[in-house]
């Protein structure tokens, strides 16, 4: 067995300007204590990756104030036309003129929408956004959502699992991951892909070999059958730059699973696949 995964897919990837990842970085140390050692340039980035196997990610960014999602999306299209490892997303703000940001970012090659629900002030379930989820039907772009409480939105109302069921059921054509395993709520995350065949899940610091310093989170609680089981709906991803430990730590516990050689390809790319369409 390989010590990483060469040829995979990284579904959870932070590509933003440099302004705005200190920015970010800063809140999380303020808030969690959390430091920050990686690059933020789309060259170091993707340096850090193809060393560890990664052969594509997807450049997820979020805009956590209105009026700056239009701007954040085109540097992030603009990034990814010089890459050829770069899959690029695009988000909006429940403020801004939704449809026109996220029609515009669609036109222009954004092959998904992100929201981090809890710092966005937005959820799954918010209205403002119906205009972005109509698009993602119509185009047939993914969505991804920080739709659980981790590390540390307990009491946000903008996440949980119940909000994340409730876009399943409405828009069943659209297909939405939850990141981080739905943390802390990853058994009843869990059993939405079970009773929704457009809910993905993926691992990122919730599955990572350090995750106990950083949070109550025990990845061991997650069945090695739970993997097998949705195989193709469950997808590596690192959070990267964005964590504050090694690279490697977001794989390592992956790689050490039992797993069947189906499931592991399909946590490594084939999930990614067909949750990219």
């Amino acid at each position: 067995m390989t010590d990483r995964p060469d040829g995979a897919t990284d579904i959870h990837v932070h590509l933003m300007p440099e302004r705005l990842m200190a920015a970010i970085r800063e809140a999380l140390t303020e808030a969690a204590g959390w430091e920050f050692s990686h690059p933020v340039d789309r060259e170091g980035v993707e340096a850090t990756l193809r060393e560890h196997g990664i052969e594509r990610y997807c450049a997820l960014p979020y805009a956590h104030e209105p009026g700056v999602a239009a701007d954040l999306n085109e540097w992030v299209l603009d990034r990814a036309a010089e890459s050829s490892m770069c899959v690029p997303f695009a988000t909006v703000h429940g403020e801004d003129d939704v449809r026109a940001v996220v029609r515009t970012a669609f036109e222009n090659g954004a092959r998904g929408l992100k929201f981090q629900c809890p710092v966005q002030e937005v959820g799954p379930d918010d209205p403002r956004l119906d205009p972005a989820f109509e698009l993602a039907a119509e185009f047939d772009r993914p969505i991804l959502f920080h739709a659980g409480t981790a590390p540390m939105f307990r009491d946000s109302p903008h996440v949980g699992v119940d909000a994340f069921r409730s876009f399943l059921a409405s828009y069943p054509e659209v297909r939405a991951c939850a990141a981080h395993m739905g943390a802390f709520d990853t058994p009843a995350f869990v059993e939405t892909l079970r009773e929704f065949d457009n809910a993905f899940l993926d691992t990122c610091f919730a599955m990572s070999t350090v995750v106990d310093r950083y949070m109550n989170y025990d990845p061991a609680d997650v069945d090695t059958a739970v993997f097998e089981e949705f195989s193709g709906r469950i997808m590596y991803g690192s959070d990267y730059p964005n964590i504050p430990h090694p690279y490697r730590a977001e794989y390592e516990r992956l790689l050490g699973r039992e797993l069947s050689s189906s499931a592991r390809e399909a946590l490594f790319g084939g999930a990614a696949e067909r949750f990219l369409g």
